[in-house]
């Protein structure tokens, strides 16, 4: 597996498919896919349970 790159751009895009992601890396390597809008609600709802869950550790932390 190539190693990661910091996040450089994101844009999202509606298209008449769809929606177009386009993500860049640092150093200009880029990435453009189409999703489906279920595609990308299931990406909203893994990156909202992903965000839920640190915030459960920052108030676990906190006690």
């Amino acid at each position: 597996m190539p190693q990661a790159k910091p996040l450089e751009q994101f844009r999202l895009e509606e298209t008449d498919a769809g929606y177009l992601i386009s993500i860049q890396a640092q150093g200009g390597e880029a990435l453009a896919v189409e999703a489906s809008p279920e595609q990308l609600d299931a990406i909203i709802d893994a990156l909202d349970d992903l965000l839920s869950e640190d915030d459960e550790l920052e108030l676990d932390e906190e006690d």
